[in-house]
């Protein structure tokens, strides 16, 4: 019961989430067509939550290690508060991010699914992995989703934010 206690105490500080995209928002796989087209598939429910987050007055930003134009482009129609790109050290470019929005860890939630998200998944308030995540980032976070990356992993995240600030 602390436990659950204690995850909930965590939500309710969450005032900015970050998201990894590859395993994250999508299931992890790359298609590059024959002319170097780079394709994505996202979850509809994991935009909508975005969407509810904002609305609730939530910062939602992307933080990859890659750089792709599907991206932006997603983050675009999504309104993302913050796009980082092409840096896998992800917790140098979160001591710019607390800067600029002048917010603590505790005020962070961040969700990663491979090795290189693991300093930044220590870092903040509360910490989540897809289920499919690799098993040394599942040890480190504070909950894994019952879902996959690309299947409303993040939607679920958001979800359990939001009703954590509702109560």
């Amino acid at each position: 019961m602390k436990r659950k206690n204690n995850l909930k105490s965590k939500l309710k500080k969450i005032k900015m989430i970050l998201l990894d995209v590859d395993g994250v928002l999508t299931d992890g796989k790359i298609i590059l067509s024959s002319d170097g087209v780079e394709y994505k598939n996202f979850h509809a429910h994991d935009g909508y939550g975005i969407l509810k987050a904002k609305r609730a007055g939530i910062i939602v930003g992307l933080v990859s290690g890659r750089t792709s134009e599907v991206v932006s482009k997603r983050a675009d129609r999504l309104g993302l508060d913050l796009v980082y790109q092409g840096n896998e050290d992800k917790l140098s470019v979160f001591q710019e991010i607390k800067k600029k929005y002048n917010i603590s860890e505790e005020e962070t939630a961040f969700v990663g699914d491979d090795e290189f998200d693991i300093p930044l998944l220590k870092s903040v308030g509360f910490s989540a992995a897809p289920a499919n995540a690799i098993n040394t980032v599942k040890k480190v976070v504070d909950y894994v989703t019952k879902v996959e990356g690309g299947n409303g992993a993040a939607r679920e995240v958001i979800d359990l934010i939001l009703k954590a600030k509702k109560n």
